[in-house]
């Protein structure tokens, strides 16, 4: 079964180029347009991986990664913070809400994929 990863930006050209560089590694990629539809789609689907924005109305990345990290259902999927935000302060409070990484945009297609395959595995593993 292949590996799924939901990539969750404010940013449809954001959401389609990390759901492209994702397909690219051989991982199903799915989008949210902001954290409260993440949390719609978690609840519905499984997903292996998380790509979360900060920057994103009705609920922020901090809260969506909170919220992830509160659900026993979800303790499993590695979470990966996506932004722009590169201050020290706004990565103490990304990791310290439970991602596992935090990567600044731009981001590279051959990063991504290496560390979404450091925390998932293979796409068909």
């Amino acid at each position: 079964m292949t590996k799924r990863v939901l990539a969750v930006d404010d940013s449809k050209m954001v959401r389609d180029l990390m759901s492209y560089m994702v397909a690219s590694g051989g991982y199903e990629a799915e989008t949210a347009e902001n954290g409260a539809m993440a949390l719609e789609m978690l609840a519905q689907q499984r997903f292996d991986l998380a790509l979360v924005d900060l920057n994103m109305p009705l609920m922020d990345g901090y809260t969506l990664v909170e919220n992830i990290r509160g659900n026993p259902e979800w303790e499993d999927i590695a979470v990966i913070i996506v932004t722009t935000e590169a201050e020290a302060e706004d990565r103490r409070r990304g990791l310290e809400a439970g991602a596992d990484l935090y990567l600044v945009k731009p981001v590279d297609e051959v990063e991504l994929l290496t560390n979404i395959k450091m925390l998932i595995g293979d796409p068909d593993g």
